[in-house]
């Protein structure tokens, strides 16, 4: 085994974002982007989870709640910073073209308050299209609003219906498939970590690109949980009060989807360490099939970027070998950026 690894492995995970890869340890998050000079450029952020800052947060279902909004700030904020350096070559490339110097005072990044908007504001979005309607239309279009579980079972094929159309339609966009070339780097480099073996494009090729672990293999979790959930959340109302209508699915419902969120995690948690059992394999079989559509095969170039970006998430371990390393470009932030 290489002396690069401990001997227990710690958990890591990233996404992908425009031109490059965040990857994320418990003790940092990096993000790499190869710039259009084919240079990578890195931002290590400092960062430790409130979960481990205060230990009465990490218990079951109200650490996985937390970790799933921090993991949404921190992923607006890198993608936006990945954004950033994007649009900083494209304005230089039509700079060079018009024989111009290009833009210098673009504001780099994005504030924690501006992320938080930011994903505010794709979570009213997302909330609205793919929970809303899907019960609205149920309620309009089907007459089982108390038959509870016919009810969230309509509502939940409605709801996959929808995500399905909507995955599958973006995935046609050329900026999208390159995202998702990046998401499959992500994940190979990933397994070849949890596999410890050297981290390089040649020993990661192998790999697939679909991973347990993954944010698509959650949401077809969450989306099972959801129905199954709300099922007997509303098995209950009508029990206790013999009626119930959309306005009062939706009161109750809303302020309980990060609940469905954090039993949702610890799912996906407790399938990772099983990955043998028959039903666990049944269970994430839908997550699999659906990375066919959001991971593709990356290029060497794409596998070397998500490489650089665990690397730098580790810290210590490859520190002297980023450093001496002519292509890679780091930033480190401190923790309170």
């Amino acid at each position: 085994m290489p002396e690069q690894f401990e001997e227990k492995i710690m958990p890591v995970g990233g996404q992908a974002v425009i031109e490059g890869v965040m990857m994320r340890s418990p003790k940092r998050i990096a993000t790499a982007v190869r710039r259009a000079s084919g240079k990578i450029e890195v931002r290590v952020d400092e960062f430790e989870s409130l979960t481990q800052k205060h230990k009465i947060l990490n218990i079951p279902i109200i650490r996985g709640a937390i970790t799933l909004i921090e993991v949404m700030i921190q992923g607006i904020k890198t993608l936006q910073w990945s954004a950033d350096k994007a649009m900083e070559d494209a304005e230089a490339e039509e700079a060079a073209k018009k024989n111009k110097s290009p833009k210098k005072d673009r504001k780099k990044g994005m504030t924690t308050a501006g992320a938080v908007f930011s994903m505010t504001i794709a979570l009213v979005i997302g909330v609205a299209f793919f929970y809303v309607l899907p019960l609205y239309l149920t309620t309009a279009l089907f007459n089982v609003e108390k038959q509870a579980l016919t009810f969230n079972l309509f509502a939940g094929i409605i709801r996959i219906v929808f995500f399905l159309f909507y995955i599958w339609a973006i995935s046609f966009m050329k900026d999208v498939r390159r995202l998702f070339e990046y998401h499959g780097a992500e994940h190979k480099t990933v397994f070849g970590f949890e596999d410890r073996v050297v981290l390089s494009p040649e020993n990661l090729k192998p790999y697939t690109t679909f991973h347990p672990r993954c944010g698509t293999s959650f949401l077809a979790i969450v989306m099972v949980i959801s129905l199954l959930f709300f099922a007997i959340v509303d098995t209950i109302i009508i029990w206790t009060t013999g009626h119930i209508s959309l306005t009062i699915r939706l009161a109750v419902h809303l302020p309980l989807i990060p609940v469905v969120g954090g039993i949702s995690y610890e799912a996906l948690k407790a399938s990772a360490k099983n990955l043998e059992n028959p039903l666990v394999k049944l269970g994430i079989a839908p997550g699999l099939w659906l990375q066919r559509i959001t991971t593709k095969e990356p290029d060497p170039q794409q596998l070397e970027v998500a490489i650089v970006a665990l690397k730098s998430a580790l810290g210590k371990e490859f520190a002297s070998e980023l450093a001496d390393d002519p292509i890679v470009q780091s930033e480190v932030v401190p923790v309170t950026a």
